[in-house]
């Protein structure tokens, strides 16, 4: 009888759900690119890449999991100099060399098999706002060059610029910005 109950409390431990674990974004590959309308003439694209974040992800409960992410704000890349100063300037961010953008997740609504909405605080231009984040899980699984755990998640979220102060010119450059966000993470050492 004691073999009979340590054999089924092994097995117990074997079959308990996977923990949360820690991952670190791949700056490498992360990226947020953004667009909006540029007076119906075209639309205009920026992007930011090479930040890092911390995900908490747990496979087997994925509402449980959270995202931590910031960055620089001039570290924004527009493809023209003179876009970036202007986004730079009084007319938009009126950014200083340490303004950070922040994203930190605070409910996760698991919305299929690979699917989600994630809630956080996004805090940009010195504003906090929630935002959800419409989102999937790519993949997970060892990586094939790192021989290691590794996940990819893509988002999307549409953005107000008047919600943050940086909506200058708008009707005529839309209010409204399209985020589309796509990141790599690695289990953290």
């Amino acid at each position: 009888m004691k073999n009979v109950l340590a054999t089924a409390a092994f097995a117990a431990l074997l079959a308990a759900p996977a923990i949360a674990e820690n991952y670190v974004l791949d700056a490498s590959h992360s990226q947020i690119v953004f667009n909006y309308d540029h007076l119906g003439f075209s639309t205009t694209y920026g992007m930011f890449s090479g930040f890092e974040g911390e995900i908490v992800f747990d496979q087997e409960d994925p509402a449980a999991s959270s995202v931590n992410v910031s960055f620089p704000v001039r570290t924004m890349l527009t493809g023209w100099e003179g876009r970036f100063e202007h986004f730079m300037s009084a007319d938009f961010f009126d950014a200083a060399d340490d303004e950070m953008v922040t994203f930190t997740s605070t409910s996760i609504e698991v919305t299929g098999e690979t699917t989600a909405l994630i809630t956080g605080d996004l805090t940009l231009n010195g504003v906090t706002k929630a935002v959800v984040l419409d989102t999937t899980l790519n993949q997970a699984g060892t990586h094939p060059m790192e021989n290691k755990p590794w996940a990819g998640f893509d988002a999307t979220t549409t953005l107000l610029r008047s919600d943050f102060n940086v909506g200058a010119f708008a009707p005529f450059v839309s209010d409204e910005v399209q985020v589309m966000i796509s990141i790599e993470a690695m289990q953290a050492e």
